[in-house]
């Protein structure tokens, strides 16, 4: 697995990554976990609360406990092989990819979402935004 992850961002980045977009929001922030799977995995959690039997990029679970003295965001679980085909397939730098799936995550958690063109359009332009602090270019150019 090891061989699997090379290329993948430090933790530090991650957490940079997530904490801009609650900055972004004027949210306060709040607790979450972000973790980073093999295929299998990612296959079985997409198929458990997704019914899709197929690895995705990246799932977000909102908080669902209610904890006054603490802010549950939620979960963010990012297939690493997946990204890092993504990542090849659309000629993205590995990392700039992966920023974009936490970035993408954490809005999710944050109450965003794609269904409808509208949401997604607003979605997509906060991802952007959030993105180029980074200076990473936006993710759907």
């Amino acid at each position: 697995m090891a061989s699997e992850l090379s290329g993948l961002p430090m933790e530090k980045d991650i957490e940079r990554w997530a904490e801009a977009v609650s900055r972004r929001l004027g949210s306060s922030g709040g607790e979450v976990c972000i973790r980073v799977v093999d295929a299998d995995e990612g296959q079985a959690l997409n198929a458990r609360f997704r019914g899709v039997d197929k690895a995705t990029n990246v799932l977000s679970f909102a908080g669902e406990i209610d904890v006054p003295e603490l802010t549950l965001l939620g979960d963010i679980v990012i297939c690493a092989p997946v990204v890092l085909q993504e990542a090849e397939t659309q000629h993205k730098r590995v990392r700039d990819h992966f920023a974009h799936m936490v970035v993408h995550g954490m809005l999710h958690l944050h109450g965003y979402d794609h269904l409808e063109e509208e949401e997604a359009q607003v979605m997509e332009n906060l991802e952007a935004e959030v993105l180029a602090g980074f200076g990473i270019a936006g993710p759907y150019q």
